[in-house]
């Protein structure tokens, strides 16, 4: 620990859903490689403000601590991005720590992202096998699908895209890009296409595909390099055969 530096932290709090926001600053020790999270523990240990006052510790939540379960997203100086791995010394100070504006706030830094989940469930974002018996060896992938469909499944659902995306907001039924992405992701199965009109009959009504107005923040902003805009163009292909197909027949 290098003796006397410190790191000082802007962070928007909200005690509850129906409380107004309110800006609260801290200081930390610095010490190398330290990371956000490392920053809100220093404030969970040691709840004081900068005006040296006793405070309630900052509620935030976290999981992995490696950026895998997605669970740590927040707004770090108006990006939104995982707590986890942003790093002290690439941001600038003071560093502002904010909640996702896309989701409604539980407490502080946490924030409900059901949204997200129950537009995952809206297009049945799952291989339909139960479990309750024994099916054999699964169907077998192409490799060059296989490939691509596994840069689709790093998906952590943190929720970082939604938040990025202009068209995902109170005003706006929009399911937004992961749900999408998920969409070509479990129609590409060899299992999961059995429910593939479904999906698609489910992203070209209210809040899907059409909602989407090509913004490119989502692709810019995940934190796993999903190619998210490739997948709504494809959808946008599938979708357009799929009207084609109620159109005309089978």
């Amino acid at each position: 620990m290098m003796s006397g530096k410190t790191i000082k932290f802007k962070v928007t709090r909200q005690d509850d859903q129906n409380s107004a926001p309110y800006i609260e600053e801290f200081e930390v020790p610095y010490r190398q490689n330290m990371n956000v999270i490392s920053a809100l523990m220093e404030f969970r240990r040691n709840p004081v403000n900068t005006k040296g006052e006793q405070t309630t510790p900052v509620a935030w939540d976290m999981n992995c601590l490696e950026e895998v379960c997605g669970a740590c997203s927040m707004v770090i100086n108006g990006k939104p991005r995982q707590s986890c791995t942003a790093l002290v010394d690439q941001l600038t100070q003071p560093i502002h720590l904010e909640p996702m504006k896309t989701f409604p706030v539980v407490r502080d830094l946490m924030v409900d992202r059901s949204r997200m989940f129950d537009s995952l469930k809206k297009v049945k974002a799952w291989i339909p096998i139960d479990g309750t018996y024994d099916l054999g060896p699964g169907p077998r992938m192409a490799e060059t699908k296989r490939q691509w469909a596994y840069e689709l499944s790093k998906c952590m659902t943190c929720g970082v895209c939604l938040e990025a995306c202009p068209n995902v907001n109170s005003k706006s039924d929009f399911i937004g890009p992961a749900p999408l992405s998920q969409v070509r992701l479990f129609n590409a199965h060899p299992t999961g296409e059995m429910n593939k009109e479904e999906r698609l009959e489910t992203i070209m009504g209210d809040g899907g595909l059409a909602n989407c107005g090509n913004s490119q923040n989502c692709v810019q902003s995940c934190p796993k390099g999903i190619p998210l805009t490739t997948s709504i163009a494809a959808l946008n292909r599938s979708t357009t055969l799929q009207s084609f197909k109620n159109f005309f027949g089978a």
